[in-house]
């Protein structure tokens, strides 16, 4: 069976599979490719790593379109999704009304599960975050940085720590087993990022390509998004 080739951040992960049954029965196409942090894929893209569909931040969508690797043309918003404090499914949930409440949490974890901070959209928040509540050097050897969100989400669910906490894309958090969302970050701190998808430049299978953004952004899958953890774009 053919494939169709995708670039996507971590946080499309979960919706894309869902509907990967769908994809199939339409097009008679896999879905195959790579999912992690938002940089990671836009330099993959870059280098020329064979793809026929990318989801990404829209800004980073953009500049690839500016730099022509993605057809301007085909670029569609997906949704926004924010960046969420998870615990370990069975772990009390933490109640964070404000900034103040996030410091508290955060010095009170003793291990503090985040996606890479350098090239991930929820790492480089949570890195800045802490730098603006004035803690990035006292938790920093609490940090237990993975490549993408899915991983660090992965890890913190077989965690053996005492008390331990994610930050990253709560699409991420809803598709792992063994953690659970455990609310937004508070005003001040809070992120939301609108994911787009568009088809490459270089693309084999353009059209299956266009199949799967309308499956990702048609109305009739509104509430499987927001089952994933997207919400509708501002």
């Amino acid at each position: 069976m053919s494939s169709l080739n995708i670039l996507s951040g971590g946080a499309a992960q979960g919706l894309v599979k869902s509907l990967a049954a769908d994809f199939r029965s339409q097009t008679g196409f896999e879905i195959a490719g790579e999912f992690g942090a938002v940089g990671v894929m836009a330099d993959k893209l870059r280098k020329g790593t064979p793809a026929d569909i990318v989801i990404l931040t829209a800004a980073l969508l953009a500049k690839l379109a500016e730099e022509k690797l993605i057809v301007a043309t085909t670029i569609s918003d997906v949704g926004l999704v924010e960046t969420a404090l998870a615990v370990r499914t069975g772990d009390p949930l933490d109640a964070v009304k404000d900034a103040d409440d996030l410091r508290r949490t955060l010095l009170e974890s003793d291990a503090i599960y985040v996606p890479d901070i350098k090239s991930s959209t929820a790492g480089i928040h949570v890195a800045n975050v802490l730098q603006q509540l004035g803690i990035a050097n006292e938790v920093a050897d609490r940090l237990r940085i993975f490549p993408n969100g899915a991983t660090a989400m992965r890890e913190m669910a077989a965690s053996g720590a005492r008390r331990p906490i994610g930050c990253t894309q709560s699409t991420e958090i809803i598709s792992t087993e063994g953690v659970g969302l455990s609310g937004s970050l508070p005003s001040g701190c809070d992120l939301a990022t609108t994911y787009t998808a568009g088809v490459t430049v270089a693309a084999v299978h353009p059209q299956q390509a266009q199949a799967l953004i309308a499956l990702l952004t048609g109305t009739a899958r509104e509430e499987q998004r927001r089952q994933a953890g997207f919400i509708s774009s501002r």
